[in-house]
């Protein structure tokens, strides 16, 4: 059994199979993820998990250069970017419209779901490389 990090067999197995420039999103639960994109499902109930506790988890393990989050996101849930910018301080954040953001969903190696139910709380990660 695995005894640290992410538990969840599907989060754990898109890491671990991600390269350089791979990207991997993590959405509210209203997030629209293409029918062609790994969708991983963890919404439980309202707000279980939350957004940025699930962010949180895949920053332990996943290597990141940037990250993709909507001008919606910064105009419309100021806290959940302000959480984001105290995560991914030290990478380049692009601000993308919203439109663009679920664009970019169909080229991700899976969305990873949460329950959160505050409006515009979704990113893109995108992998770098720790060496």
């Amino acid at each position: 059994m695995k005894k640290i990090g992410i538990l969840n067999s599907d989060i754990s197995e898109v890491i671990s199979k991600m390269g350089h420039t791979d990207t991997i999103a993590i959405g509210d639960c209203g997030l629209p993820i293409p029918q062609a994109t790994r969708r991983i499902d963890l919404a439980l109930i309202k707000d279980v998990p939350g957004f940025i506790q699930t962010l949180k988890a895949v920053l332990i393990e996943l290597q990141i250069e940037e990250v993709f989050i909507a001008k919606e996101t910064v105009d419309k849930n100021k806290n959940t970017y302000n959480k984001i910018l105290e995560l991914a301080s030290d990478v380049k954040i692009n601000i993308i419209s919203h439109e663009e953001l679920k664009t970019k969903l169909k080229d991700c190696a899976a969305v990873i779901r949460t329950g959160e139910q505050t409006p515009f709380s979704n990113i893109i990660l995108k992998s770098g490389v720790f060496f």
